[in-house]
């Protein structure tokens, strides 16, 4: 399909970071499936079974769980030599309750050792892109890490797509937060939040009253509200591109493969930080529409990401 636009003989990749969980999903306390997770991770690995060159930064416990994490990521076609393996600790575990709308409410268990993430951070080069957010974003303990991370690829000139998939559950931690989560949308070369997000971190309804905020601080701002569709605002640009109403049956990949989707977009179009601005409304609702169809796809089953023979119809072709 759109492969023509690009092959593997480019020399960019694209990097996640983020925490790796291992995702047992409930519905009515009866457990469903069980699989690796982490909001960057189910991106990862959507980008990875599209051959899109990609690389995960994380960390995981030396232990049963941890082992399956690293070698998942290479069954998937995804670089796991920045995943940190650590023996003081173990591998976090996600048990996700799906209520009526589909939608999972967490409980986290987690045993970090001190030393966190690995100092052997990529080499990041000026058409890279880097992918972050969620809490592990925000977390202090990592954050010298982070920040190293983020500025590394920033001064490089790679872009970076910045999800702050911020939760009711970290509401109390908001004012302390708040400054780190700015800190981000600074660093980012687009910022990809949703409605949810928004309503969280300043209480605004609207995408035009989230641009207002956002646009403080990153020129390129995609705005998703599930069945409300999705909206671009940058500087140039106000585009608002309808979706499919569907019932799903998990919604707990859907954020996270659209992220994907939009890095497989512009991947595959050659959009790096240099040319993104000047992308036309056509470009990106063809981008939209196909992070969509990434998402519903997840959204119609219990993975975290998309399937293999879903991917088979879009994914990047090799060159010899």
């Amino acid at each position: 399909m759109n492969s023509e636009l690009r092959t593997q003989n480019s020399v960019s990749r694209v990097y996640a970071v983020g925490e790796t969980v291992f995702d047992i999903i409930f519905r009515d306390f009866q457990p469903q499936a069980a699989k690796p997770g982490g909001s960057a991770f189910n991106a990862a690995i959507s980008l990875g079974r599209l051959n899109i060159p990609c690389s995960f930064i994380s960390e995981v416990g030396n232990d049963r769980v941890g082992r399956h994490i690293k070698e998942f990521l290479v069954q998937n076609g995804v670089d796991n030599e920045h995943v940190l393996m650590f023996d003081d600790g173990k591998s976090a575990l996600s048990l996700a309750f799906l209520n009526e709308n589909s939608d999972a409410e967490y409980d986290f268990y987690k045993d970090y050792p001190k030393q966190r993430l690995n100092d052997k951070f990529p080499d990041f080069q000026k058409d890279d892109y880097l992918l972050f957010g969620s809490f592990y974003g925000l977390n202090s303990v990592i954050r010298p890490q982070m920040k190293k991370i983020l500025g590394s690829a920033q001064e490089a000139g790679s872009t970076i797509l910045y999800d702050p998939n911020f939760r009711s559950s970290h509401l109390d931690e908001l004012e302390n937060l708040m400054e780190v989560i700015e800190e981000n949308f600074r660093y980012a070369s687009i910022v990809r939040a949703s409605d949810e997000d928004l309503r969280n971190i300043y209480g605004v309804e609207n995408a035009d009253d989230a641009w207002d905020l956002i646009s403080k601080f990153c020129s390129v701002f995609i705005y998703t509200a599930n069945a409300g569709g999705i909206y671009l605002r940058t500087p140039d640009l106000n585009l608002h591109i309808e979706v499919d109403e569907i019932e799903p049956l998990s919604t707990i990949g859907a954020g996270d493969t659209f992220n994907a989707g939009i890095m497989y977009g512009l991947y595959i179009r050659g959009i790096t930080l240099n040319s993104i601005r000047n992308l036309e409304d056509k470009e990106w609702k063809d981008i939209f529409k196909m992070a969509a169809l990434f998402s519903k796809e997840v959204c119609l089953s219990f993975d975290n990401y998309i399937s293999q023979g879903f991917a088979n119809a879009y994914k990047l072709e090799e060159t010899r």
